[in-house]
């Protein structure tokens, strides 16, 4: 029975043995295939993988969880964050608005400032120390004058130069190339229905503050009124009794003040063809007379050795002393100082408030003569640049000397020199400061003292160029 029972137990697996045992045998080498694929890739990644991988691996991961964050960021929170970044904007853009509202007010503030200097008289911006020396070849020659060079001015625009001369005519200059755009010649004495013109030397002119007119006064006592631009002849005023030495338009009119040898100042309006009245009060021949805005001139008084502010509407004067010698020329720096030379060598700084300079600078040109019986030089000229403190002056020693005003215009320092031969008659600015102009002769313009043959009768153009301005820190 038992044996018979192991027989069937040994025989029952017989019919599939074959099969079984090759199933059994691929299942074994696919599992331990897959054991060794196991085994061999986890040694792979446990040899390739560090703790550098491991955060590389897991930053993308970060990168989509916040991804994952904002895509489930709220509508509130959308709306608030937007609000945010918009008042952010906002803020930015009123700062930009308050820095440019801040620079606009400087401006206007600084502006404002200069206007109520201006009137008051006191305003004095500092460019004398901008200025550079111009190289002799840089000063531009214009030769069209005969005779000496007595008078000159500039048109408001700056476009045009006038000039007149010892030999009666007068010359319109264009600045830009130097040419000659008019010609005033010389009247013949005695003849009638020839053009209107100067038969004796023409001593001063004048232009109106909106170059409309030109006024220009000889020795034979008469005032010529000109178009400026045209060079038409217009009117002529009479009532000086001797030469007409000075004359100024006031600006913003067509108000003229003239001044003479005879000792007076007359008060005209060109624009009407009339006469208004007559001041007196120097006491010797007057040189030289000046006006800005204010309804009021200023004289030099020759050997009275007085400089004189003449109030219009009030019929007064003011009186000043300061030099020794005879005041020559003389120029308004503002409605409050002006500047004087006479022939002592001396230049003097001049405020309202003060009978005496504010400064004097005495040989101001330097000596000339043999030694021990040395003179100065004359001052024959002064110019300002209005409203600065630059200051030009002219003589007979070579050169146009530039000046700086120190504060308050109490202190008159040397600049540069301009190198310029023969008697510098006549000195102006143009009115943007970037020219100056020298009326140059060989003899001085009130007479033949002296005569410098190697000068030329010109007009000179000498550029002002300044210096620039240093750069700006974190530029």
């Amino acid at each position: 029975m038992s044996t018979a029972m192991a027989t069937r137990k040994r025989a029952k697996p017989a019919p599939g043995s074959g099969a079984d045992a090759v199933a059994g045998k691929r299942r074994r080498k696919v599992d331990s295939a897959r054991d060794r694929g196991k085994s061999k890739g986890g040694g792979k990644m446990n040899e390739e993988i560090s703790s550098d991988s491991e955060t590389e691996s897991l930053a993308p991961r970060k990168t989509e969880e916040e991804e994952e964050e904002e895509l489930e960021e709220t509508a509130q929170e959308k709306k608030l964050r937007l609000a945010k970044l918009y008042l952010e904007q906002l803020r930015q853009q009123e700062e930009e608005k308050a820095e440019a509202r801040a620079f606009e007010e400087d401006q206007v503030a600084g502006r404002l400032k200069e206007d109520v200097l201006e009137q008051r008289g006191r305003l004095q911006k500092s460019v004398a120390k901008e200025i550079q020396a111009p190289a002799p070849t840089d000063i531009r020659v214009l030769r069209g004058h005969q005779l000496s060079i007595t008078c000159l001015v500039v048109t408001p625009d700056d476009l045009a130069i006038f000039s007149a001369a010892k030999d009666c005519t007068i010359i319109k200059w264009s600045v830009e190339s130097g040419r000659k755009l008019r010609v005033i010649p010389r009247a013949k004495k005695g003849t009638q229905g020839q053009p209107a013109g100067h038969s004796t030397h023409i001593l001063c002119m004048a232009i109106s503050s909106d170059g409309k007119y030109l006024a220009s006064g000889d020795r034979s006592k008469l005032i010529l009124i000109w178009d400026a631009q045209s060079c038409q002849h217009l009117y002529t005023f009479t009532g000086h009794r001797d030469a007409v030495s000075g004359l100024a338009f006031r600006r913003g009119t067509h108000q003229l003040y003239s001044t003479s040898h005879d000792r007076s100042v007359k008060v005209w309006n060109v624009a009407e063809n009339s006469y208004v009245e007559t001041l007196f009060g120097h006491q010797d021949a007057v040189a030289a007379l000046d006006a800005l805005s204010r309804e009021c001139c200023v004289t030099a008084g020759g050997r009275d050795g007085t400089v004189r502010v003449w109030k219009i509407p009030e019929e007064s004067q003011l009186v000043f002393y300061g030099h020794q010698g005879s005041i020559d020329c003389i120029h308004l720096i503002n409605e409050e100082h002006m500047v004087s030379g006479a022939d002592d060598g001396s230049v003097a700084l001049w405020g309202l408030s003060k009978k005496r300079p504010l400064a004097l600078q005495r040989e101001a040109h330097g000596l000339h003569g043999e030694p021990g019986l040395e003179q100065p030089f004359w001052v024959s000229s002064v110019a300002a640049l209005l409203n600065t403190d630059l200051v030009a002056t002219g003589s007979h020693n070579a050169c146009v000397r530039l000046w700086q005003c120190g504060e308050g215009f109490r202190q008159l320092d040397p600049l540069c020199d301009i190198p310029l031969v023969g008697f510098i008659n006549s000195l102006k600015f143009s009115s943007a400061g970037d020219f100056l102009v020298a009326g140059v002769g060989q003899e001085h313009r009130l007479g033949r003292w002296w005569r410098i043959k190697e000068a030329r009768n010109s007009v000179c153009i000498i550029p002002l160029r300044r210096l620039p301005a240093p750069p700006v820190a974190g530029s």
